[in-house]
């Protein structure tokens, strides 16, 4: 259980360090314009306000997709080890117990994170 806490721990610690590093930064000069809609990958077709800046909902709806892909690649791993853990158990039940809790947590986490990206698609396309 400390070996899986640590992981979980390290994973969050990492997200947290590279949060800063994936979040692209707006630029209000026309020449940069191209830049920053190709690291949104978003090609010749990118979301203007008309100033040269990025529309704000792309660039939110841009954070929110990776961080839902490190909380859904987070949770599945989970999945993973804890299936191991279960099938690996050899009828030790508090083994299984702490095994059927980590899937249990985890598919939440995964219902949690899939609720939080519909509200919040919901709530950018109404805006």
């Amino acid at each position: 259980m400390k070996r899986i806490k640590l992981i979980v721990t390290s994973l969050m610690l990492l997200v947290g360090l590279t949060g800063g590093v994936l979040v692209p930064v707006a630029v209000h000069a026309d020449s940069a314009k191209a830049d920053v809609c190709q690291a949104l990958q978003s090609g010749s077709d990118c979301n203007t306000n008309g100033t040269g800046s990025v529309d704000v909902s792309s660039l939110v709806a841009t954070i929110i997709n990776i961080m839902s892909l490190i909380v859904g690649v987070a949770a599945v791993i989970m999945l993973i080890v804890a299936g191991i853990r279960y099938v690996t158990s050899g009828g030790d039940s508090n083994t299984i117990s702490e095994a059927k809790n980590t899937i249990i947590y985890a598919l939440v986490g995964l219902v949690v994170a899939g609720a939080a990206q519909l509200l919040v698609q919901f709530v950018l396309n109404k805006l």
